[in-house]
């Protein structure tokens, strides 16, 4: 089996906030699925490039592994259609699983079998075999830095060596497309940061595209490149944080106070530039691009229901909030 990276259809070539010419990896139109009467993944449209790190932030439950196991061709789709690299996932899966990963949130390994014997498993599977085989091997461990235990089982790692494995595994066959999920759940923050790392140095030194998803805000901030607020099988947005922010994000009112009704809430959103109202574990939260303005209508009002504040602040937005403001829930309920 060929390792090589598929070459990109020139025609893919675009131009990326109007200066610097990118390649897509990956292209979506209507991609849906579903199981049952549950939908999972409502009409999805989504473009990546090549070498960046995308986020696809949401809760659990959002439907995120379903929408990358399309991409990767564990799940077929329902409806819509999708290209990776130029090849779309219906016709040209073989051609797609050479250059792709998929590195589950569900641990992919053998317990009772050494890191190295793990390595040389799936080493197997994507077609390596002699000196590339052992170059790959001893690669994945060195960017897991697990080489000292690499003759050890599995089973008396850590939980953070057992995820830090789990990615060596995923770039064995150094696929032009990564699709991470969730790969920090249950792990220490040294192991944590050391998945960070690894990903950055994927992207730079074999131009990587990753598609990383996430229910932690602060991942997205810190790692991806843009991000896609998802929620319910829904991209509801996708860009950089700071466009993000600029789009949906304004300074923000915090009231915490109990006895909150619908008269409340509804009068609050009808004031002038009141962009959204959510009212979440006894907490007003009210975006508007004219908050301290309406600061002080707000908390007359409040006084004249008698109601007793607790708590205020006002404070810039961040990317959770407009997770918020987007969905009407915050990131993690």
């Amino acid at each position: 089996m060929s390792v090589l990276l598929a070459d990109v259809d020139q025609n893919d070539e675009i131009h990326v906030g109007g200066s610097i010419s990118k390649n897509k990896i990956v292209s979506a139109t209507g991609l849906s699925k579903s199981f049952g009467n549950f939908v999972a993944v409502k009409s999805v449209d989504f473009e990546m490039y090549e070498g960046e790190v995308l986020g696809l932030l949401g809760p659990n439950g959002a439907g995120k592994t379903t929408l990358i196991s399309m991409l990767s061709g564990v799940l077929r789709p329902d409806g819509g259609k999708a290209t990776v690299g130029g090849h779309d996932i219906l016709k040209d899966l073989n051609k797609i699983k050479k250059m792709v990963s998929l590195v589950p949130q569900d641990l992919a390994l053998y317990m009772e079998l050494t890191a190295y014997d793990n390595l040389a498993f799936f080493a197997n599977l994507y077609g390596l075999r002699g000196k590339l085989k052992k170059e790959r091997i001893h690669e994945a461990l060195e960017m897991a830095q697990l080489h000292k235990y690499a003759n050890k089982k599995v089973g008396s790692f850590s939980g953070g060596m057992k995820r830090r494995l789990n990615l060596a595994i995923g770039i064995l066959n150094h696929p032009k497309l990564m699709l991470l999920d969730e790969p920090t759940v249950g792990v220490d923050p040294q192991s944590r940061n050391h998945i960070f790392e690894t990903i950055k140095k994927l992207v730079s030194d074999f131009n990587m595209s990753v598609v990383y998803t996430t229910h932690y805000m602060e991942e997205a901030e810190t790692l991806c490149d843009r991000v896609a607020i998802y929620d319910q099988g829904t991209v509801l947005d996708i860009d950089d944080t700071s466009s993000l922010l600029q789009k949906h994000g304004h300074k923000q009112l915090e009231i915490k106070m109990k006895d909150v009704d619908e008269s409340l809430i509804e009068k609050i959103k009808n004031m002038k530039n009141v962009d959204s109202v959510n009212y979440i574990d006894e907490t007003l939260y009210i975006n508007s691009s004219e908050l301290l303005e309406r600061t002080e209508e707000v908390l007359r009002i409040i006084r004249e229901k008698g109601l007793v504040v607790s708590k205020f602040n006002v404070r810039e937005s961040n990317l959770e909030d407009v997770f918020l403001k987007l969905t009407g829930k915050k990131l993690r309920d």
